[in-house]
């Protein structure tokens, strides 16, 4: 368009102007522009020297632009530069494989547009070089042919999960802790898998409940997290799991969960644990454990769960030590040990705190008369012969009893304390302070 204003000679040197604008854009472009006209090359930028190897432009003018085009994709540039009528018109974006003289192949895009060269009808083409981009690509094939090649060898469980909470990957390590041997998971929803999911307290957990799904939600990182399976085998698995995005910077990002089999090194674990607790001979809690659930419930402000502490002591017991053997001794303790679980609540503790004392702690709210009443069965389950080797033996307990009450100031040991004085004043006296065990042999 010419300004109204200026004169046909000013707006012949506006249009020059725009001209070399124009060649020296064409000139300085990174992506390679040709022309061509009845089928030849009439014109070729430095980009495009380059891309095609050329010493320089006069390699490539008037020579066939057919000679530069892959023989798979000549039909394709004709089909579309026909369908240009109008100078000006252009064809969309097109992927093809250009030849350089020195027989190299190279892909690129292209783009032509109908224009007029010296009067004549021509074809602008401008070329992009794809080869930075098929570089990448292959380079990321091979990055996730790596990704994919090292989780496949991982004895970690690693699960892609998509944001619908469907598994996108699985490894083969996944399989084999979720015990699923009838080809992968892809496409399965999390609460849809052949398995069963629990908490750390072995509690029924929902796929919703799960870290993963908090991750999902929120794109929260969850590390160390315990969590079981039970597997359509009716194994239980115990794993250690973490969840993460995947793409961290991306909204829509799967997550990842990887996840450890802590199975046998959880069961090691509850054995170090209970042999820490517990007393080997007869498995009751010991000392530590029946003192640390004590200090518990004195440290409450609620209702005491403990209502009353008693103190147990086998009266002569050391005299069977001394005149049948440590071994009876020890049947003897195993046996008084089942009677008083016997004897007892589900809830009530027993433990054994030393050689042949044991202490109880009642759970609850104990009335007088069920203690007592409690009591007498208990030194009356005590009392009852005990057959251990060939030896008919008869043993009595003497029980010392101290209830506890809301904001008790006494220390779980001024507690041990005061139910081992009670026990002592509850001991039957003899002519030397200790009943005598009647020990026979059973006939």
């Amino acid at each position: 368009m010419v300004d109204v204003g200026k004169d046909p000679g000013e707006a012949a040197i506006d249009a020059e102007q725009l001209a070399q604008r124009y060649r020296t854009l064409v000139e300085h472009s990174p992506d390679g522009v040709v022309v061509h006209e009845r089928g030849s090359l009439v014109f070729a930028n430095p980009a495009m020297v380059r891309l095609l190897g050329a010493r320089g432009v006069g390699e490539l003018l008037g020579r066939p632009v057919a000679r530069f085009v892959d023989p798979s994709d000549v039909y394709g540039m004709q089909a579309r530069i026909d369908c240009l009528t109008a100078t000006g018109d252009a064809s969309e974006p097109a992927e093809m494989t250009l030849i350089r003289l020195d027989g190299q192949r190279v892909d690129v895009e292209t783009v032509s547009v109908l224009t007029v060269w010296h009067d004549r009808r021509a074809y602008q083409v401008v070329i992009h070089d794809l080869t930075p981009q098929r570089r990448a690509e292959a380079a990321q094939r091979r990055a996730e042919l790596h990704f994919t090649t090292v989780v496949s060898q991982l004895e970690e469980g690693v699960v892609v999960i998509d944001r619908t909470g469907c598994i996108e990957s699985i490894n083969p390590a996944a399989l084999r802790i979720f015990g699923h041997d009838g080809g992968d998971l892809v496409g399965t929803a999390i609460a849809a898998l052949p398995l069963s999911l629990l908490d750390a307290n072995a509690q029924p957990l929902s796929a919703s409940r799960h870290p993963v799904a908090r991750t999902l939600a929120t794109g929260e990182t969850i590390a160390r997290y315990v969590f079981g399976v039970d597997r359509p085998d009716g194994q239980r698995r115990w794993l250690s799991g973490s969840s993460r995005l995947l793409n961290p910077g991306d909204p829509e990002s799967p997550a990842v969960s990887s996840f450890n089999d802590i199975t046998e090194f959880r069961a090691s674990r509850r054995q170090l644990e209970y042999q820490a607790t517990h007393d080997p001979l007869t498995g009751l809690a010991n000392r530590s454990l029946v003192l640390s659930r004590l200090a518990g419930a004195l440290g409450t402000s609620e209702e005491l769960p403990v209502s009353t502490v008693l103190f147990i002591d086998l009266d002569g017991f050391k005299s069977i030590n001394d005149t049948l053997g440590h071994a009876i001794g020890d049947t003897v303790l195993q046996i008084v040990a089942q009677r008083l679980q016997r004897s007892l609540r589900h809830d009530d503790v027993v433990g054994r705190i030393g050689g042949d004392e044991f202490l109880v702690l009642l759970s609850g709210r104990t009335l007088p008369m069920d203690l007592d009443t409690l009591v007498l069965r208990l030194r009356q389950a005590m009392a009852e012969p005990i057959i251990a080797r060939g030896h008919r033996i008869h043993i009595d307990a003497s029980v010392g009893v101290t209830p506890l009450r809301p904001g008790d100031p006494r220390t779980p040991e001024a507690v041990l304390h005061d139910a081992d004085v009670a026990m002592y004043r509850a001991k039957p006296a003899t002519h030397d302070g200790v009943r005598r065990p009647n020990n026979t042999h059973a006939s």
